[in-house]
């Protein structure tokens, strides 16, 4: 099998060919590129494997390329990588690597080309193509990748326990390429992953969290977490989410199991959002379920609270696996607390009032709470789930008027606190923050518009419940 047509599409494989001729190495490109080349995927990734010195051959790719090309080389990995326009070229000595029984990290030394395919994770990234000039094209596939490729299988090219027990990161690896690609994992490799999952402790939680965010950027993540939650792994990594899972029956009353429930929102919200953190969102929307189950015979389960509960612990989830803590954590914690409230203003009927509270509450998130507000739906019931869609149409066109005619998306009461201190004279005090408040719900209320000289009165009014005087009027 032959790919020199379609090297030829990319011209710096001939630049590397003609480097590594000149240096006399046996020179491939080889792994994901060679797996996405036959499977017809964008990829911008390439990785350049020669028996020998790949600083080296980067060095000269530099400098036949004679452009502004950069040149990285980390001597201590023994690797070197050229951007190249949109590639992003990775040069390496083929090696072999030893393991010990308590890390990741390999004692790595130089190897052959049969050595560097066995160190890979997975049959259908241990292909190369020879980028020689007397044998340029041509496919080295020593574990029947293509084969597995077409059987849509994912599988260990050694025996699988030696591949997981090396680097145990490759357990979740086998998942997320599973999930990306539509593909089945071998039977024996999926059992060698469930018998050693417990490896998976000496991996560092930046880098399982980097694989799990990789299953949730797929078209369809609730596959992974399946495979994940057969294997056991998910217990391990994400023993918050296994929580979910198991519906309990009193009184021949029993709730639906919110483990699948949630895996289908999450499904759900991908077809409308590529957004990481929509999606997160979408997770940990039910998280605090568990923990707020009750049961009473005149209503049967209940959850009461678990969205606010649930947005007080997306902090410490996102601590423990590492997660950034900043506005993108915010925006999470806001959609989990708030999810609940479109769907109370679809149910119950909507007020001028409860509208602007939502606008104001939601900011900037607020079309992404629409889309995992509908994204919730998933009744079994379809005259159900028109009515709901239906109810949520008409609750963003109002939302949509309702925000054109009061800009209340980054509403901030016109009157501040520290107007309020200068107006009355007073110092920062619980007083200021009740008059602070009572102008704000006037405002949400619709009693008052948000606009200097009615909230001034009302200001003015408020003071006097309280027994102050303006000491200097400000208007």
């Amino acid at each position: 099998m032959n790919f020199s047509s379609e090297l030829d599409k990319a011209p710096i494989f001939k630049i590397i060919s003609q480097a590594a001729d000149e240096l006399k190495l046996e020179c491939y490109v080889i792994g994901g590129y060679v797996r996405d080349l036959m499977l017809n995927r964008p990829n911008k990734d390439i990785d350049i494997v020669c028996v020998g010195s790949g600083i080296e051959l980067a060095k000269r790719v530099k400098q036949i390329l004679d452009g502004d090309f950069k040149l990285n080389v980390y001597k201590n990995f023994g690797t070197a990588q050229i951007p190249f326009h949109d590639y992003d070229l990775e040069f390496v000595g083929a090696r072999k690597e030893s393991y010990r029984s308590d890390s990741r990290k390999p004692l790595v030394e130089d190897g052959t080309l049969a050595d560097d395919m066995n160190r890979r994770d997975f049959t259908i990234n241990s292909m190369g193509i020879s980028l020689n000039c007397d044998s340029f094209g041509k496919l080295i596939d020593p574990f029947d990748g293509v084969n597995h490729l077409k059987q849509k299988l994912i599988k260990t090219p050694l025996e699988p326990g030696i591949t997981f027990s090396d680097d145990p990161l490759r357990m979740l690896r086998a998942v997320r390429f599973a999930t990306q690609l539509g593909f089945d994992i071998d039977g024996a490799t999926f059992e060698a992953l469930t018998s050693m999952k417990d490896r998976i402790s000496i991996i560092s939680q930046e880098r399982i969290s980097d694989e799990l965010n990789k299953i949730i950027l797929t078209k369809v993540p609730s596959y992974g977490f399946k495979l994940l939650y057969s294997s056991g792994l998910l217990e391990l990594i994400f023993p918050e989410l296994v929580a979910l899972q198991g519906v309990e029956t009193r009184d021949g009353k029993g709730h639906k199991d919110n483990f699948y429930h949630t895996l289908q929102v999450l499904d759900n919200i991908c077809v409308s959002t590529d957004d990481l953190w929509v999606r997160w969102a979408a997770i940990l929307h039910d998280i605090a379920k568990p923990a707020t189950k009750k049961f009473s015979q005149q209503v049967g389960w209940s959850f009461h609270g678990h969205e606010e509960l649930g947005a007080r612990w997306v902090k410490g989830i996102f601590r423990k696996m590492k997660l950034p803590l900043d506005h993108k954590m915010r925006k999470v914690q806001n959609l989990v607390r708030l999810h609940l409230r479109p769907i109370a203003l679809a149910k119950e009927g909507i007020t001028d009032s409860a509208l602007r509270r939502l606008l104001v509450d939601a900011g900037e998130d607020l079309e992404d709470l629409m889309k995992l507000c509908r994204a919730d739906i998933t009744s079994k019931d379809a005259n159900r789930v028109r009515k709901y869609l239906g109810n949520f149409d008409k609750v963003e066109e109002m939302l949509i008027e309702l925000e054109e005619k009061d800009k209340l998306r980054s509403f901030q009461p016109v009157i501040s606190g520290e107007m309020i201190m200068e107006a009355f004279e007073l110092r920062p005090s619980r007083d200021v923050g009740i008059i602070k408040m009572a102008i704000r719900e006037a405002i949400l209320e619709g009693t008052i518009p948000n606009s200097l000289p009615e909230a001034y009165e009302y200001m003015v009014s408020e003071g006097k419940k309280l027994g102050f005087k303006i000491v200097k009027p400000l208007i």
